[in-house]
This record gives C-alpha cells, structure tokens and sequence, in this order.
C-alpha cells in the first residue's frame, strides 16, 4: 500500500449517524473534532447527500472527500443497501454526489473502509495473511485482506448461520435491543465466527465498531480457535479509511 500524506476528508455514512472529519494521513488521526449529524429518515440518496454536503461545508473543508456507504459499490454503483432507504440500489454513486459535492471524491463499502484504515495505521497482523475484518454495529460488515490487499464488497453480515443472518444474530444493534448481557451476546458472536472460521479459515480476526472498544468485557468469553483482535482505529476506521480513499484513487 502506497504510504500517504497530507490531509483529507472522510465521512462515514451510517443507519443511524453520518459522521465527517478531517484526517492527517500521516498517522491516520483526525484533525479537530468530528462532527456526527443524525441520517434523515427516510435516507434516501437526495436526503443523505445534502447532510454529506451539510458536514463538508460546516467543516469548511474544500479538498478531497471520501464517502463510505453501507452497500456494495461496484463501478461506483449502489448495488445493495443495508440500514440505509433501498432507494439507493441502482444509483450511480458519483452522478449523485456530484450534483452535491465542489470537490473530487471517492465512494466505496463502509467495511471495506475500515479495513483498509486499520492495514494502514492498526495491527500490523493485518498486512500479513488471510485476515477477515468485521465491524460490529448496526450490522455486521466485513472485509477481506490476504497480505493487506483489499478482495472488496464481500458481505458477511448476511451469511446464514443456523437459521438466520449473523447480522440479525450477533450484531452489537442485536444486544442492545435484546438487552443481551455480554457473555449471552458473545455466545451468539462464537456461533457466527466459528461458522466464517470453518468456512474460510483465516490466520485471524479483526474486530472493530463501537462494541470493540470494550473488548476485555466479551473477547475472554470467545473460543474459537482463530485468533480474534479488536482494531486498533476503533469507530474511527470508516472515516480514515474514507479519507485515505479519496486521496489514493480507490473507486471499487
């Protein structure tokens, strides 16, 4: 991976929050305060476009932009939508945020995102091997790195595992609304992970999203034989690595 420099913008675009900052890609830390704007509901294309726009301005940032969606993008077009308005599924990624945006930009998976910001700047076991990435949140995400390279749009979080999708399992949305205590939720999470285990045998896992920064509560509970790391970038991965993203041409 080509090592950058100077500043960028990333924004991670969410089912429940939109969140934009600036990064120093020097060591992948943000520069002032991030800002979070709750998604408009319904969340559609227009809708989330105009808080993208919302936050690039308050922000007084006129550079280059990096914007994750929950989806696959594939020749910058939505081809999926998870948390967000199934209004996005077939829209051209760059036609819309360009009747938005005075600047250039990229678009591309939130997970994927995330991945790429923790080779970069997290655990350096995530340069070597096989490693599969996972963000816990309102879904489950995931991406794909053999020796830091990024195998993109892959979607986990809609295996089925048993007799449902891992998401709507072992999400961290999933132990809140369930009011799960840890050691119930990780029990369901062991499920999930021994079934990616089985089927795809990685040197380890990676996990990242808010729930990661409470990993010594669930991590011992965990006994797969793979072994599993909280990213080190936490929920700040999907803007870095959207940040990165807009500098270094990545358009999946």
């Amino acid at each position: 991976m080509t090592t950058l420099s100077g500043h960028s913008f990333g924004i991670d675009i969410g089912g429940s929050g939109i969140k934009g900052a600036e990064v120093d890609l020097a060591t992948g830390e943000f520069v002032g305060e991030r800002l979070k704007i709750a998604t408009p509901q319904p969340s559609t294309p227009h809708e989330v476009a105009k808080v993208v726009a919302q936050i690039v301005q308050e922000k007084q940032w006129d550079g280059p932009v990096g914007i994750t969606l929950p989806s696959v993008v594939r020749n910058q077009e939505v081809e999926t939508a998870a948390n967000i308005s199934k209004d996005w599924i077939g829209v051209n990624a760059t036609e819309l945020f360009a009747d938005y945006l005075d600047a250039d930009f990229a678009v591309l998976n939130d997970a994927d995102a995330a991945g790429l910001a923790e080779v970069a700047y997290g655990e350096d076991i995530a340069k070597q091997g096989s490693v599969i990435f996972l963000t816990l949140g309102t879904g489950i995400g995931s991406a794909f790195f053999l020796d830091g390279q990024l195998f993109p749009n892959t979607e986990l979080g809609h295996l089925t595992v048993g007799d449902d999708e891992a998401e709507k399992i072992a999400s961290s949305a999933v132990k809140d609304r369930e009011e799960l205590k840890y050691k119930q939720w990780t029990k369901r999470l062991n499920k999930v992970l021994a079934e990616y285990e089985k089927l795809f045998n990685p040197q380890a896992f990676l996990i990242g999203g808010g729930i990661s920064r409470k990993f010594e509560k669930w991590g011992p509970h965990l006994d797969i034989e793979t072994p599993v790391m909280p990213a080190q970038l936490r929920n700040r991965a999907g803007i870095v690595g959207a940040a990165m993203a807009a500098v270094d041409g990545l358009k999946p």
